[in-house]
């Protein structure tokens, strides 16, 4: 398969950056789209060329380290991450945009790579939970409701690759901190420092520069781990209920 490519390339954070053209021929279409780009940075290599420069990791969809906005779409076509689209996926002969994640507050670093250490920062604003984490508790020591883990393991599934606030029209990081809050604060475990840890989360979330939900859903429909909106609203109620108790000098 022959595909031409639009690729963003762009220095650093202060270089303008544009659309480069190059061609990708000779492409198996069981190729997954990062072995695409490494067969064409290689070739661009041989021929002197600075080759592409993308996140990429463990190339399995677990570690949400590859953010590329391929046709206008983060992560490409399909419900997955960058590593799991093939080029199958693609007619023969097409031209393919890529681009990386475009958020405020992931600074771009050099061509199709971003720093997303704020999604980082945020997590850290979290803090721990107080829960005896040593050695593995007895399965039936803490009682939980199944629907309960059910909802905390939906909510973990979250890879944290930044999908959500480069699809949606504000920026917004909301999906991302409300399946961070969601997880913890559906188990009994989290529950202690439930109302500090979403009042913290949001504040650094405010602080990085994302901006806020206006319902588009356009995060649900390109996270690759599923996560529903409806976390969103959970973690809005949550966020009232602390933020009263705070207003009024309930311990936290």
């Amino acid at each position: 398969m022959n595909f031409t490519l639009k690729v963003w390339r762009q220095k650093n954070a202060n270089d303008p950056g544009k659309f480069e053209t190059y061609e990708a021929k000779d492409i198996s279409p069981d190729a997954s789209f990062l072995e695409m780009l490494d067969i064409v940075s290689e070739k661009l290599i041989e021929q002197g060329i600075e080759p592409f420069q993308f996140d990429n990791d463990c190339r399995e969809g677990i570690c949400g380290t590859c953010s590329l906005t391929i046709n206008g779409v983060p992560h490409g076509p399909g419900r997955g991450t960058t590593c799991h689209v093939y080029m199958r996926k693609f007619k023969d002969g097409e031209t393919i945009t890529i681009e990386p994640f475009r958020s405020t507050a992931f600074p771009m670093l050099r061509d199709l790579a971003v720093n997303r250490e704020s999604y980082d920062r945020i997590i850290q604003a979290g803090g721990f939970i107080s829960q005896r984490a040593g050695s593995a508790p007895d399965g039936n020591a803490v009682p939980i409701p199944k629907p309960h883990a059910d909802t905390s393991m939906d909510a973990a599934a979250c890879v944290g690759c930044g999908a959500c606030a480069a699809a949606c029209p504000n920026s917004s990081a909301m999906l991302f901190v409300s399946a961070k809050v969601v997880h913890l604060g559906s188990l009994p475990q989290g529950k202690p420092e439930k109302d500090r840890r979403v009042l913290a989360m949001v504040k650094q979330m405010d602080k990085e520069g994302f901006g806020n939900c206006s319902n588009y859903y356009a995060c649900e429909a390109v996270c690759p781990a599923h996560v529903p909106a409806s976390f969103i609203a959970r973690m809005n109620r949550e966020y009232s209920v602390a933020s009263i108790k705070n207003a009024v000098g309930v311990p936290l």
